[in-house]
């Protein structure tokens, strides 16, 4: 991220931090499979992925979350006086967001914020917004819309936004405000962080775990064991 900023300011970034959800949405509708392939950077979110991939050889030493992503990203770079801006979630969230950040981070530039409507918006409100953002000249555009929402809205805006950086960090900005409690780390280090979320929300996430988790380990073990090949 840093070199993205530092050394191809002109050009567009997009990340996807995204899990088992992500990778199943990709496999359902090509149209996201594209979005996903289309990222400069894959970081994989939740238990499942960091295994698989271990499985298939990538060197991955523990899950990143979104949460873990963007505090690490703040940290390092306290000293670099990056601007940042804040999309999604509620105006509740985000001035909390901010508050924490510019208490922590003194050093951290927060540039803007925008909480959507919870409703599709139209081409004004889209317009006026991406206006804004480009007016004000962010070096990292965090979005917190979730899966699949957000990965659409980076792709989609790609030859739009004049930012070096975009980063979809789904449920985030509530984990950052206590919105959302965190699992304590010894539980995130096992790898059950996906349980405790699920007895924090689980009208938002059992689909996730008792439908979406058995098909992506099917998945997974038809092509580790090759008996079939997905592209």
């Amino acid at each position: 991220m840093r070199y993205w900023i530092e050394s191809e300011h002109d050009s567009y970034h997009y990340i996807v931090n995204t899990g088992m959800h992500g990778l199943m949405e990709g496999h359902r509708n090509s149209g996201f499979k594209t979005i996903l392939n289309s990222a400069n950077l894959f970081a994989p979110d939740g238990i499942l992925v960091v295994i698989i991939a271990r499985i298939r050889g990538a060197h991955i030493r523990k899950q990143g979350t979104g949460p873990d992503l963007m505090e690490r990203f703040l940290k390092s770079t306290q000293n670099k006086g990056y601007r940042h801006f804040f999309y999604g979630d509620t105006e509740e969230t985000l001035m909390l967001l901010t508050e924490k950040i510019q208490s922590q981070f003194p050093n951290q530039t927060i540039v803007g914020a925008h909480s959507p409507p919870f409703r599709p918006v139209t081409n004004e409100e889209d317009n006026s917004i991406v206006a804004e953002i480009n007016r004000l000249k962010p070096d990292v555009l965090w979005i917190g819309l979730g899966t699949p929402k957000q990965e659409r809205w980076m792709f989609d805006h790609r030859n739009r936004l004049n930012v070096p950086v975009t980063v979809g960090v789904g449920a985030t900005f509530k984990f950052a405000t206590g919105g959302v409690k965190r699992s304590p780390g010894w539980i995130g280090n096992l790898g059950f962080e996906w349980l405790w979320r699920l007895c924090q929300e689980p009208k938002r996430l059992w689909r996730r775990v008792f439908v979406d988790a058995p098909q992506f380990i099917g998945l997974a073990l038809l092509e580790l064991t090759g008996l079939k090949k997905f592209e």
